[in-house]
């Protein structure tokens, strides 16, 4: 069996894209040559690592168990390169960051932007996806670094505190709710919401959590985003429910009336997360010091805070 570092690659990058024509332009390789490299691959082993179809290709479990290896082997390689390359100037590190909707759209862009100011030799990939997905993706290695809700079980990872992001139920001030002092989630699903995007990490939360409760969420219109969410809120599209962080931004600029949702789930923290923080390599470590600017510690247990009421 004999693999080097640029087969593991294409044959990772081939499953990731789901066919070798685009895993092999990620790779830098000509179709042919990819072709040839994987089939080789496979000679060498004497399994199959590939499915192939019409709507392209998917490991087998063979092809699976290299995968897993790949990543592993890749990582280790990241750490080699960022510990060596501090004795060299120039070298080019990346950190591929997994968050929700509330920490890309509200905390990151400025932490980010600093910290990529700081550190011209490390970039950051940022993808957007569910908690929960988050941690699957972590678990497997699919990424060292992550940030999530608290309301996630992830007691097997690693944890520290980014930002408290509590959930406010928002509504136009003249919105048949905007009387009630208290209200429940599921008090707001006879009445139609504006949301986000279907496949944004907080649409899809609160989706599940109606579902949780044996009902659906009546969604009138979708917005790009946590601003246009509250634009169409404030004008009397519906109901939305966004991070306490978005409507502040919105003060004293729109008439619009904010409600804590009295859910244990929407009184949230995000946390960054990781299999092991000592692991990480030197360039997640130094992302990661940034943003949690403080010690790194094991996640402790989290006591939501009790609901309040806020209108503006």
């Amino acid at each position: 069996m004999h693999f080097d570092l640029i087969d593991l690659r294409l044959f990772l990058h081939t499953v990731e894209c789901g066919n070798i024509t685009a895993g092999a332009q990620r790779s830098h390789l000509s179709l042919p040559a990819a072709s040839a490299r994987i089939r080789a691959m496979e000679s060498s082993l004497g399994v199959p690592l590939l499915q192939r179809n019409r709507r392209g290709v998917q490991p087998t479990a063979a092809g699976q168990a290299l995968v897993n290896h790949a990543r592993q082997i890749g990582q280790q390689v990241q750490r080699l390169q960022f510990d060596l390359g501090q004795y060299a100037q120039g070298l080019q590190g990346q950190v591929r960051l997994l968050c929700n909707t509330a920490a890309l759209t509200e905390y990151l862009p400025e932490l980010l932007a600093t910290f990529l100011a700081r550190h011209p030799a490390i970039d950051v990939d940022v993808v957007e996806l569910p908690s929960l997905r988050i941690v699957q993706a972590i678990t497997q290695g699919e990424a060292d670094l992550g940030i999530i809700s608290n309301a996630v079980a992830s007691e097997h990872l690693q944890s520290v505190a980014f930002r408290d992001d509590p959930l406010v139920l928002i509504m136009a001030p003249d919105h048949p709710l905007a009387s009630h002092p208290h209200l429940r989630f599921a008090d707001t699903l006879e009445h139609g919401h504006v949301g986000l995007q279907a496949d944004s990490a907080l649409a899809l939360y609160l989706e599940e959590q109606a579902l949780h409760l044996g009902r659906r969420l009546q969604v009138r219109v979708r917005a790009e985003g946590f601003d246009g969410v509250i634009r169409m809120v404030a004008h009397g599209a519906g109901l939305g429910i966004v991070p306490q962080a978005a409507v502040q931004r919105w003060q004293g600029v729109l008439v619009l009336h904010s409600l804590a949702l009295d859910e244990p789930w929407a009184q949230r923290q995000l946390r960054l997360c990781s299999r092991n923080f000592s692991a990480l390599p030197g360039h997640t470590r130094t992302l990661l010091q940034s943003l949690s600017a403080g010690a790194i510690a094991p996640a402790g247990t989290i006591h939501p805070q009790s609901p309040s009421r806020t209108a503006m």
